[in-house]
C-alpha cells in the first residue's frame, strides 16, 4: 500500500470522526423546527412592560346618556345597586317601543291594551280626550312611522321607597288625520309625515318582580 493511499485513509477516518462529534453535539432536524427558546417562562414575562389594572371608573352605560357626576348619573348609579340587572341602554330601547304602543292606542281611541304600561293619572287625561273626540264625531286615522330622536332627560331615584324615575324626550314621526263623522277629513294631511315631541316620563320600583315601567307623566 503506498504512502498516499495510507494518508486518504486517515484523513478519511478523522472526517468521519469529525462528522459524528458534530451529530451528538448539535443534533439533527427534519422538517418544521419550533424556534429555540432563549429562556424560562418566567424571565420572559418579567421582560414584558407591567400595567396597573384601574378597577372602577365612569359607566358609560351611564355617561354615554347623562354626563358625569350630574344627579342623573347619581340616580341611575342608585338603580343599578338596586337592581344589578338594569342597563340604560337596554331601558331606552325598551321606552322607544313603549312610545309607539302608548301613542297609536291613544291615537286609536282604545287603551285597554296598554293599562298596565300607563298610571291611572295618564290614563284618566287620555281617556277625557278621547270622549271628547266621541262627542264630536271624530276619529284619528294615524299610522307611526318611526322615533327619529330618544334622549334621556333626567333620572330621579328615591332611596326610601326604591322608586326610580326617568324622563325622555321622543321625537316621532307619524301620519295622522282628523277626520268627522262623514269620513272628511277635518284636519291633517294623510300624505305628510309630521313630526311631534313629547316628554314622558316612565316610574318602576327598582328591585320589584314586576318588570313594567309605567308612564306617569306626559308633556311637550
Amino acid at each position: 500500500m503506498s504512502s498516499s493511499l495510507i494518508q486518504l485513509l486517515v484523513l478519511a477516518g478523522i472526517a468521519v470522526f469529525l462528522i459524528l462529534r458534530l451529530r451528538s453535539v448539535l443534533g439533527t432536524r427534519e422538517g418544521f423546527e419550533k424556534p429555540p427558546v432563549t429562556g424560562p417562562s418566567g424571565a420572559r414575562s418579567s421582560r414584558r412592560p407591567e400595567f396597573d389594572v384601574i378597577e372602577g371608573g365612569p359607566d358609560h352605560d351611564i355617561t354615554d346618556h347623562v354626563e358625569d357626576g350630574s344627579s342623573s348619573a347619581k340616580a341611575l348609579a342608585a338603580m343599578k345597586m338596586a337592581e344589578p340587572g338594569f342597563m340604560v341602554g337596554t331601558f331606552l330601547e325598551g321606552s322607544r317601543a313603549a312610545y309607539e304602543m302608548i301613542l297609536m292606542a291613544f291615537e286609536s281611541g282604545d287603551l285597554s291594551g296598554i293599562r298596565d304600561f300607563i298610571s291611572d293619572e295618564v290614563a284618566d287625561s287620555f281617556q277625557a280626550v278621547i270622549d271628547m273626540r266621541k262627542e264630536q264625531n271624530l276619529t284619528v286615522d294615524a299610522n307611526f312611522v318611526g322615533v327619529r330622536e330618544i334622549s334621556l332627560k333626567e333620572a330621579e331615584f328615591d332611596r326610601s321607597s326604591s322608586e326610580g324615575d326617568i324622563t325622555v324626550r321622543f321625537v316621532g314621526e307619524l301620519t295622522s288625520v282628523v277626520k268627522n263623522a262623514d269620513g272628511e277629513v277635518v284636519e291633517g294631511n294623510p300624505n305628510e309625515i309630521k313630526r311631534q315631541r313629547d316628554t314622558w316620563t316612565f316610574s318602576r320600583k327598582m328591585g320589584s318582580d314586576n318588570p313594567n315601567w309605567k308612564l306617569v307623566a306626559t308633556g311637550e
